[in-house]
């Protein structure tokens, strides 16, 4: 029969001595106790061959004195320990294989343990970086955003430019058109540049094309007021030049696009730019 370390624990009671100071209050209160093994001592009262010793004048022995227990119930011996009748005590195998299971299962409780506290541990540990992670890529994230933030204004500025030069461009081609189209506008030109003149009898230079124009439509009237038409090659269409007395007036198409473009904060484009053969300007 196979008995289990439970078994063979409650199996064995510990061994406790003998309490001989009990065993003594027992007794008769004039006689000692006689131990196994050893020869009795005599009392007080007692002879040494045991008898008690007998009166003076009788051949009886005298009556023993009372014993102070007398009337108490006599001691009761302890129970017998017994054991079941299959009852083995363990083997070495047996006890060894015990070992071997309380090792184990020690083991197996460390292992557990130790499991949960380096799950805690890497838990806490990953969490950690995981987190300086995430910081160092949303600051990642944040700079590129202010990168791309820079770079959409200044698109925002280059484009606004190219769009600016675009419209600047289609401007002085429609300019070109128009003098082209409708040469008469030079008229309103003279008028605005004479407007400008403190006083009359000025002297007012025009290309040859323009001073026929002119004189066809306001001759008679600049003659009344004093004015001289005067050719000058050098003048475009559209373009006049008026100098007075002490004063002069330039209304040529650079001088104008010039304040134009100043009032737009673009005073850098010119009016004549390079042109190919074709009268284009270059790509």
């Amino acid at each position: 029969m196979s008995v289990s370390r439970h078994q063979a624990v409650g199996a064995y009671r510990r061994w406790e001595p003998a309490d001989f100071d009990a065993e003594a209050g027992e007794g008769s209160a004039g006689g000692g106790v006689r131990r196994p093994g050893s020869a009795q001592t005599p009392g007080p009262g007692t002879s040494a061959a045991g008898t008690p010793p007998q009166a003076p004048g009788t051949g009886s022995p005298a009556t023993p004195p009372a014993s102070p227990q007398a009337g108490s119930p006599p001691p009761q011996a302890a129970p017998e320990l017994t054991l079941p009748p299959d009852f083995h005590l363990p083997t070495a195998e047996e006890i060894e294989r015990m070992h071997e299971e309380v090792r184990l299962a020690g083991f197996e409780e460390g292992r557990r343990a130790g499991y949960a506290e380096g799950l805690e541990a890497g838990r806490a540990e990953g969490h950690a970086q995981g987190k300086a992670s995430a910081e160092a890529e949303a600051a990642r994230l944040a700079g590129l955003a202010d990168g791309l933030d820079a770079a959409l204004q200044a698109l925002d500025g280059e484009v606004a430019e190219e769009l600016m030069a675009l419209a600047i461009e289609m401007a002085r081609r429609m300019v070109r058109l128009t003098l082209e189209a409708h040469p008469e506008t030079v008229l309103e030109t003279v008028r605005g540049a004479l407007l400008q003149l403190p006083q009359g009898h000025a002297q007012i230079h025009l290309h040859p094309d323009d001073l026929a124009l002119v004189r066809q439509h306001l001759g008679d009237q600049l003659a009344h007021a004093g004015h001289r038409l005067q050719e000058d090659a050098l003048l475009q269409r559209g373009e006049c030049r008026i100098d007075g007395q002490g004063a002069q007036v330039d209304a040529t198409l650079e001088t104008r696009w010039r304040r134009v473009l100043e009032s737009i904060g673009h005073e850098r484009a010119r009016w004549q730019v390079p042109t190919d053969e074709a009268g284009n300007p270059p790509a």
